[in-house]
C-alpha cells in the first residue's frame, strides 16, 4: 500500500473512532408550549455519546443556533460533572439537538439570567463577594456582616434573600425589570431597597415568621426554626446563565434534646417565579416533619390550599406587600410527602420577653405563619418549590385566580419533566 494512502486511511479511522458529536432529542410530553425549561445531563451521560477531552466542553446546537447552557462542578472536585441546557419547546414537540465538544476557549457567552451573592463587609465600607463563608455564631453578639444582611439569589423575574444570621428568615424583592439587582443592594446604586425604585423593591414584611419559605422542623406539634445553630455556612455551588445553586449548611441544630444537622440546597432557574429547595436533615427524629411556610402578618383574606397534578399547593394572595399592593406566595410539595398544614398564632412573642435579636425586635419563636410539613426520611432530601408574584409587575398577579392558574401550570410541567432520548 502507498505510504501516504496508508496514513490517510489511519487518520480517517482515528477521526471516526473519536466521537465528536451526537444527536439527541428533547421531548415535551404535554400539549402546551413550554419556555425556559432546564434539562440537566451528567458527565457520564455525555461521555457515553461523545469523547470528553481535556480543554473541550459540550454544547448543544439546533442548526446554526447554540442553545444556552453551562457546565457545573457540583461536587467541587475540579472538573465539571453536569451540564444544564435551557430549552423552549412547543406543545408535544420533539426537538432534535446536536451534542458536540468544542474548545473551552470557544465556549459562547450566554445572557446571564440567574445570580447569587454573599457580600461580606470590608473595612473600607465595600462588600466583597465570597463563595464560602460562616456566619457569626449565635452565641456571639449580634452583628450584621453581609450585604443586604443576607445571602441573595435571583433570576430575571424575582429575587430572594435569607438573613445570614440567627434569624434565618427568607425575604423577597419584587422586580419591574428583568435585570440582575442583588449585586447593587446596599451600594450607591441602590441605597434604599425598602422604597419603590424603577427596578422594584423589597416587598415583604417578615417579622418573626418564616417569611417567604423559611425552614423549620415540626416535632410533637411544635415548630422549631432553623435559626440559632452552632454553625451556619454558605457555599456557592454554581452560578451562571442557566441556573444558580448554593448550599446553606447548619450544624448544631438543637431541637428538643436532639442535635441535628441540616443542609438546604437552593436552585433558581430563568423565567420562573419560584425557587427550588432540597432540604436534608441528619438525625431526623421519628415522626418529625420538615416545614416551610409563608408570612401572614398583613393577610386579610383566608389562605388557600389545593391539589394540582403531583403536588399539594398552599398559598396566600392579598394586598399584603410593603407597597400596599397585591402579593401572592405559595409552596408546592409532592403529594406523597405532604404532612401537616396549619397556621401559627399571631402572638408577638418578642413583646412577651422571648427576645432573640433585640436590635431587630426578633423572636426565634415562629408566629404569623401559614405552613406545610413534609414527611421524609433522615438523610434523604425533601424537595419543594416556593413561588412569589407581585401585582405591580404583571396584571395576572393582581387576582388570586391569576396566581392559582400559574401555580397549576407549573405543577403540571413539574409533574411531566422534559424527556431525553439519546
Amino acid at each position: 500500500m502507498n505510504t501516504k494512502v496508508g496514513w490517510l486511511l489511519l487518520a480517517v479511522v482515528t477521526l471516526l473512532s473519536c466521537k465528536q458529536e451526537h444527536s439527541i432529542s428533547f421531548v415535551n410530553p404535554v400539549p402546551e408550549d413550554r419556555s425556559d425549561e432546564v434539562v440537566v445531563l451528567t458527565r457520564e451521560q455525555v461521555a457515553a455519546r461523545v469523547e470528553i477531552k481535556e480543554g473541550f466542553l459540550p454544547i448543544f446546537r439546533v442548526g446554526e443556533e447554540t442553545l444556552p447552557s453551562q457546565v457545573d462542578d457540583m461536587n467541587r472536585d475540579g472538573k465539571w460533572d453536569e451540564i444544564a441546557v435551557l430549552l423552549n419547546l412547543k406543545a408535544n414537540e420533539e426537538k432534535s439537538v446536536v451534542l458536540e465538544m468544542i474548545p473551552e476557549n470557544e465556549y459562547p457567552a450566554f445572557e446571564k439570567r440567574t445570580n447569587l451573592r454573599l457580600g461580606i463587609h470590608q473595612e473600607d465600607g465595600s462588600y466583597k463577594e465570597v463563595d464560602h463563608y460562616a456566619a457569626i455564631p449565635a452565641t456571639e453578639p449580634f452583628k450584621i456582616i453581609a450585604q443586604g444582611e443576607s445571602v441573595s439569589w435571583e433570576n430575571d423575574k424575582i429575587a430572594f434573600r435569607v438573613y445570614f444570621d440567627c434569624r434565618n428568615v427568607k425575604d423577597l424583592f419584587g422586580k419591574l425589570k428583568p435585570g440582575m439587582i442583588i449585586d447593587k443592594i446596599h451600594t450607591p446604586e441602590i441605597k434604599d431597597y425598602h422604597s419603590l425604585n424603577e427596578w422594584g423593591m423589597d416587598v415583604l414584611h417578615c417579622g418573626s415568621s418564616l417569611g417567604s419559605g423559611g425552614i423549620a422542623l415540626l416535632k410533637n406539634d411544635s415548630l422549631y426554626r432553623v435559626g440559632s445553630t452552632d454553625v451556619y455556612e454558605y457555599q456557592k455551588v454554581s452560578e451562571g446563565p442557566v441556573r444558580s445553586v448554593f448550599d446553606l449548611i447548619y450544624k448544631g441544630w438543637h431541637v428538643d434534646g436532639d442535635n441535628l444537622e441540616a443542609t438546604e440546597r437552593i436552585s433558581i432557574y430563568p423565567g420562573k417565579y419560584w425557587f427550588q429547595s432540597d432540604v436534608t436533615v441528619k438525625g431526623l427524629p421519628e415522626g418529625a416533619q420538615i416545614v416551610t411556610g409563608i408570612v401572614t402578618s398583613m393577610l386579610k383574606r383566608e389562605p388557600f390550599a389545593f391539589e394540582a397534578s403531583d403536588f399539594e399547593c398552599i398559598g396566600t394572595h392579598d394586598v399584603q406587600s410593603l407597597n400596599n399592593d397585591e402579593l401572592g406566595m405559595a409552596v408546592l410539595v409532592p403529594n406523597a410527602e405532604v404532612g401537616k398544614i396549619g397556621r401559627t398564632t399571631d402572638i408577638n412573642f418578642f413583646k412577651l420577653g422571648y427576645q432573640t435579636v433585640v436590635e431587630k425586635g426578633f423572636s426565634n419563636i415562629i408566629s404569623e405563619t401559614y405552613y406545610i410539613g413534609q414527611k421524609v426520611e433522615a438523610n434523604k432530601p425533601a424537595r419543594h418549590y416556593f413561588s412569589a408574584v407581585w401585582g405591580l409587575e404583571k396584571d395576572q398577579w393582581k387576582t388570586e385566580d391569576g396566581f392559582k392558574s400559574y401555580l397549576k401550570e407549573e405543577a403540571k410541567t413539574l409533574s411531566s419533566p422534559i424527556e431525553v432520548r439519546f
